[in-house]
């Protein structure tokens, strides 16, 4: 099976990524791509969109894990959406990611989203 990927600005700064497929060593340079395009915006949070990841190997998680680490220096974070039971069970098993950056549906993250920006606004 193959990997496709799309990715669209949601808001200022917020990113979504959406890989569709499956996510292994042959095809993980289709995501490395688009989220190297994307990072090049230095984009406060990028959301990877996982409803329609149908497998993850440990080169997925690795691009995942890239993303996170390229953002660090300014102060960026990672989120996961929507993860399949299949794909959120790779993450429970490695502790790739803090429970706080993965949402259920995008009203649970518009919502976090929204307390973010209030904070910085005050």
């Amino acid at each position: 099976m193959d990997l496709s990927v799309t990715s669209r600005q949601k808001m200022d700064g917020v990113y979504i990524i959406a890989p569709c497929g499956r996510l292994d060593t042959n095809t993980y340079p289709v995501l490395e791509e688009r989220v190297d395009v994307v990072l090049k915006e230095k984009p406060h949070t990028l959301v990877f969109d996982m409803e329609l990841l149908d497998y993850i190997s440990s080169m997925g998680v690795r691009v995942v894990a890239k993303a996170q680490k390229a953002m660090k220096p300014y102060y960026g974070k990672v989120v996961l959406l929507n993860l399949q039971p299949q794909i959120q069970k790779v993450f429970d098993i490695i502790k790739a990611l803090p429970s706080r950056q993965v949402f259920s549906s995008m009203n649970e993250l518009d919502d976090y989203l929204d307390r973010m920006q209030r904070q910085v606004i005050g």
